[in-house]
């Protein structure tokens, strides 16, 4: 910066060079702009995600119940017979009770779903004797 030694008064080089144009400012606010807008995408991903965390509970829970209540009649039962009751309410997959089926004694099938994302795909997760861990047979989210 230069400074005339007598009077303290910056040349009109030295104002210039001095402080931050409005182009780069722009530049900086669109950064930032994009930078959030890859921000708030993820994170609703994460929250879709954790939704789909209750259908998995719910029915590792009816497949647990069903083994025990298998272990004890040599066949699978209603989900009133086994005793299944969630944990917590459900709060998204609210059709566990009304999807649910048994044959007899030899299988069982359970299935929930749930819109995640407001729109026309269901998140739809299934669990069966044959299959330890619930699947993801209808995924409602992207990524």
């Amino acid at each position: 910066m230069r400074v005339h030694m007598k009077t303290g008064i910056r040349s009109p080089a030295a104002r210039r060079e001095s402080g931050v144009t409005l182009i780069e400012l722009v530049v900086v606010m669109a950064i930032l702009a994009v930078l959030a807008a890859i921000m708030i995408a993820q994170i609703l991903g994460f929250a879709a995600k954790a939704k789909q965390s209750e259908a998995k509970e719910l029915l590792a829970t009816i497949y647990t119940a069903e083994e025990a209540y298998f272990g004890e009649h040599s066949g699978y039962g209603s989900l009133s017979n086994v005793g299944f009751t969630p944990s917590a309410a459900p709060k998204f997959y609210t059709n566990i009770k009304s999807n649910f089926s048994y044959t007899g004694s030899s299988s069982f099938t359970g299935s929930c779903s749930a819109n995640l994302d407001g729109d026309a795909t269901l998140d739809i997760w299934e669990v069966t004797n044959a299959a330890r861990k619930p699947t993801n047979t209808s995924n409602d989210i992207q990524g």
